[in-house]
């Protein structure tokens, strides 16, 4: 199994990467967090913790080899208790995790189901599920000092926000980027009803 991936990342997308690591160019999928953190790294070197699953039934006879990538190994190890949960396959744990482990993990170890429930695909009856089965399984995560990053985790408004821009056919990293600059130019939005609006008037220019 490929463990670790090191290389130039050339290409980034809403749900994965392409990282040139030699002559060989790898396909990685990523959770949205790290695809928002990833944004400003285009043509530099990126180091990822990875792991490999195949994707596809034996009986099909048409078995797909994935890689998956995180930006340490504590976000990985974090992924495969989380994927723990009943129901919570990889494709759907990593459209999930629009926020950084972190905040994700605190909201388990709380108990916050109506955060949890805001996330992508997720919804009231999964965020109950995973609060039951993972509770007091993930304190470390929850409580480790992230090294500072470019971005503040997203308000449940915010996220809420995001996947109305990513459903219109926006991309994640420059609807985050968007919705990180609507809200600095207006602070008093508290609702996705005033935000997303707002987005596009400053996306077009009309904000100044």
């Amino acid at each position: 199994m490929i463990a670790q991936i090191e290389g130039n990342l050339i290409a980034l997308d809403e749900d994965s990467a392409c990282i040139q690591a030699g002559p060989l160019c790898y396909e990685v999928m990523l959770p949205g967090f790290a695809v928002a953190q990833l944004g400003g790294q285009l043509g530099q070197p990126v180091t990822l913790s990875t792991f490999e699953y195949y994707e596809g039934t034996l009986g099909g006879g048409n078995l797909i080899p994935r890689m998956v990538g995180f930006l340490d190994r504590g976000q990985r190890e974090f992924f495969a208790t989380y994927t723990s949960v009943k129901g919570m396959g990889i494709k759907k744990a990593l459209k999930s995790l629009a926020l950084p482990v972190e905040s994700i993990a605190g909201a388990i170890e709380s108990g916050d189901e109506k955060l949890l429930a805001t996330l992508p695909g997720i919804g009231k009856k999964m965020a109950q599920m995973i609060v039951a089965e993972l509770s007091g399984k993930l304190t470390r995560y929850a409580h480790e000092t992230a090294e500072p990053t470019k971005r503040v985790a997203f308000s449940v408004f915010q996220t809420e926000a995001l996947e109305i821009l990513i459903a219109w056919g926006e991309k994640r990293p420059e609807a985050m980027e968007l919705i990180e600059l609507t809200c600095r130019k207006h602070p008093e939005i508290t609702t996705a009803e005033e935000l997303v609006p707002l987005v596009y008037r400053v996306k077009q220019g009309i904000e100044a």
